[in-house]
């Protein structure tokens, strides 16, 4: 390997000479090559060797040569494989810098088969416990380190206000204070304590606060939506956490996908080089998200000078990185971008590396670093135990009628379907993006299911504990602890429309178990406060118990009063079933800071059950392929039967969604119109179950009772996220009628799978 900077230096040098001196001996090519970041899965070392580029990642689904479950060996062989890549001699004596490879590991480097899961952010609010996030931050840095990897993006700083939100969990607390400070011990756990020079400690990573900002404060809690509001009052919340991150030395800060005010963060420059580095004083990295420029209007995934102008360093680029390479040359060399420009975001991008001890003469491959290829690290018993603390600590108790902590020598029966199950424990961004589905706990060598800390605790302390998904029995338990709650989710696919948990297991065996006369406990997990009145009910105590990883002795540890209970909310808990989300001081069942202690006598009022969007009535118009009773479908004037066939403009055909043809996709020449139209009267608003892959160009109307409405901001923030749901109320369309048409004044492709008319309550407002 030939040194990147030259070790012939007998005095101390500055850092801004040497990397002065550095940039001067870069080609043009090689400079704009350090902007750029694409994913394991579109780029190989040889490409690498080619190109140059400044650094690389692993998407949520991603893993080393195609395999996201990739022993922890592969990962550490493929860095070390970009290492040499990069750093093969360049001719003419041009510096040869070293790729740096970047991961998503935001509760443990859990992209890892065998890596320490640990609880998600909601949970460590919840514990609000810095010095426990710092130790989390530098044992997940270890095995970042063990594996190659040189950069985490960690820690989520996200205040989020609207708990519909799909990455609600990734959220400390709804309160920025409690964000600020633990996002900056995570910052602290993973770089280490700041060496002179601001050098990152060995054996940690480089962090990174995101997403900047207000990515916790969009409009309905849409993933990637827009923030609207008075600009000083949306930073003293959503901006709060960058000073302390920046204080702890972050080197890196992510631009956040949400517009303010309706642009786009990743274009907005008095927001990222105004606010982020003049007000703040941020001298680091400002990297892209996921494609995250290509939002900005006039760009694309492989052109956005834009981008850079405003203040963004590196293009997050996953599957786009020679034709971007290209296009900024290009821009570069023409003027679009100055030359000023391009050498202040490359020497951002040194300055990292070199903080990092990645550009001095004796940096070493990714595998002889101080913890590389310690393998050992990932799920060590260290690691582990410091995960079951969290674990325990994270427990909030929100009732309790005397039955916990669990007595030594009872009788346990434990029941529900999530209670052997550490995929669904562990949520999302564990081993895939999504979490979940597949994962059986055959995926997690080492960690422990909630179900297998429970029954160690029984036997260890003189009882018995039996599994029973269903809540089957032939013996009476003395107790029955029933585990239930989401599935696991990531990012907007866990967007919702309103607050309420409709998954009616849990319910069904609390009530169960009451009716027989056992004593219950409900251990719910989820990513955010749930309205959960009947399970509250039914339950004789009540875990939050968040997303607790792959540790679950520690909820036993909780349960069996191994460990007091110290854990307080640090979000709102809402009280109505209203769809409305709460986090502030109105309209709470439980404040944000409620938990309760064991022995804490606290009387437990029966909850209202009543709720309107669990008793709404419902007419379906089209769904699972058909077409409802007294509906009438028109493509202009045609009629389409059963939502098949051509006519008026539109075309439509029969596509799988879960079954075959259960969905419908809808071809829109310019100007065309889709009609459905009710024999009766109908009621209500609608619920629109639709998949949109392209964001519209031109303007896509929806009309209903004499009233037309314009859907194409929510439409472009809709498209490419899967299948979503719309809600038309009165609040956007009052009077809503017998028929509903959809109305683009151009191309447009879209997918329907159902279309429901139902009494939406009063207040809900209209959503994408």
């Amino acid at each position: 390997m030939v040194a990147p900077l030259a070790a012939t230096q007998t005095a101390p040098v500055s850092e801004d000479t040497r990397l002065a001196a550095l940039l001067a001996r870069m080609s043009l090519e090689r400079k704009v090559a350090q902007l750029i970041q694409p994913q394991i899965n579109s780029v190989t070392p040889e490409e690498m060797r080619t190109y140059r580029y400044g650094s690389y990642l692993n998407g949520g689904n991603g893993g080393p040569y195609g395999n996201e479950y990739a022993p922890a060996a592969d990962w550490l062989k493929l860095a070390d494989e970009m290492w040499d890549a990069s750093t093969a001699p360049l001719p003419g004596g041009e510096p040869a810098i070293p790729a740096i490879w970047g991961t998503d590991a935001v509760h443990g480097h859990t992209n890892v088969v065998g890596a320490t899961i640990f609880p998600h952010n909601i949970g460590l609010g919840a514990a609000r416990d810095p010095d426990l996030v710092r130790r989390i931050g530098a044992a997940t840095a270890a095995e970042i380190a063990a594996t190659g990897i040189d950069w985490n993006f960690s820690p989520t700083v996200a205040v989020a206000q609207d708990d519909r939100w799909g990455r609600t969990y990734e959220s400390y607390s709804e309160d920025p204070d409690i964000a600020a400070e633990l996002g900056a011990a995570l910052v602290q756990g993973l770089q280490g304590k700041a060496q002179p020079g601001g050098r990152i400690g060995e054996g940690h990573v480089i962090a990174t606060a995101k997403h900047f900002f207000g990515d916790g404060g969009t409009a309905q809690g849409v993933d990637q939506g827009n923030v609207d509001g008075d600009l000083k009052t949306l930073e003293a919340i959503h901006a709060r956490p960058y000073p302390a991150a920046i204080a702890a030395g972050v080197e890196a800060v992510m631009a956040s996908f949400n517009s303010i005010n309706g642009t786009k963060m990743h274009g907005n420059k008095p927001l990222l080089t105004g606010l982020l580095r003049g007000t703040m004083g941020f001298t680091g990295v400002v990297v892209g998200d996921w494609n995250g420029h290509a939002q900005i209007p006039g760009c694309t995934n492989s052109n956005c000078p834009q981008a850079l102008l405003a203040g963004l360093d590196i293009y997050m680029v996953p599957d786009d990185a020679k034709a971007l390479h290209a296009s900024l040359l290009a821009q570069v060399k023409d003027g679009t971008i100055p030359m000023a420009r391009l050498d202040e975001a490359v020497t951002r991008v040194l300055r990292m590396k070199l903080r990092a001890g990645l550009l001095d003469p004796s940096a070493k491959r990714p595998s002889e670093r101080v913890n590389g290829g310690k393998l050992a690290l990932l799920g060590s018993p260290q690691h582990r135990a410091l995960a079951r603390e969290a674990v325990a600590k994270s427990q909030v108790l929100l009732k309790n009628d005397g039955v916990l902590p669990l007595k030594a020598g009872a009788s346990i029966l434990v029941a529900g379907r999530a209670a052997d199950d550490i995929a669904q424990a562990s949520g999302g961004w564990t081993l895939t993006w999504q979490g979940g589905e597949d994962l059986t706990n055959a995926r997690f060598p080492g960690a422990t299911s909630i179900w297998s800390g429970l029954k160690a605790a029984a036997s260890e302390g003189g009882g018995a504990a039996t599994l029973s998904a269903d809540g089957s029995y032939t013996k009476k338990p003395d107790v029955a602890v029933v585990v239930f709650g989401e599935k696991p989710y990531a990012e907007f696919a866990g967007d919702l429309k309103d607050l309420v948990f409709a998954d009616d297991e849990g319910l069904t065996l609390l009530r169960k178990f009451r009716a027989a006369g056992i004593r219950t406990v409900a251990v719910f997990l989820s990513g955010r406060p749930l309205w959960m009145n009947r399970e509250m009910n039914a339950a004789d105590a009540f875990v939050a118990s968040w997303l607790p990883g792959g540790e679950g002795a520690g909820v036993a540890d909780f349960l069996y009063g191994r460990r007091p209970a110290t854990g307080r909310l640090s979000f709102s808990w809402p009280a109505a079933c209203t769809g409305q989300p709460v986090n502030g001081t109105e309209g709470a069942l439980f404040q944000r800071g409620y938990g309760l202690s064991f022995g804490q006598a606290v009387p437990a009022a029966r909850l209202p059950e009543t709720c309107a969007i669990l008793d709404a009535r419902s007419a379906e118009w089209f769904d699972l392929g058909r077409i409802g009773t007294g509906i009438t479908v028109r493509g202009g004037d045609v009629a389409l039967a059963n939502l098949r066939g051509s006519g008026g403009g539109i075309t439509a055909r029969g596509v799988d969604r879960n079954r075959q043809e259960d969905a419908r996709e809808i071809i829109f020449t310019p100007g065309a119109t889709l009609t459905f139209t009710d024999a009766g009267r109908g009621t209500g608003g609608f619920r629109i179950l639709y998949e949109l892959a392209d964001a519209p160009t031109v303007p896509v109307t929806m009309s209903t009772g004499g009233k037309t409405i314009d859907v194409t901001a929510g439409l472009t923030t809709s498209a490419g996220k899967g299948w979503r749901e719309m809600i038309i109320t009165g609040a956007c369309a009052p009077g809503t009628g017998r028929s509903l048409s959809i109305t683009s004044a151009g191309p447009l492709t879209l997918r329907i799978a159902r279309i429901a008319r139902q009494d939406i309550p009063a207040g809900v407002e209209c959503s994408f």
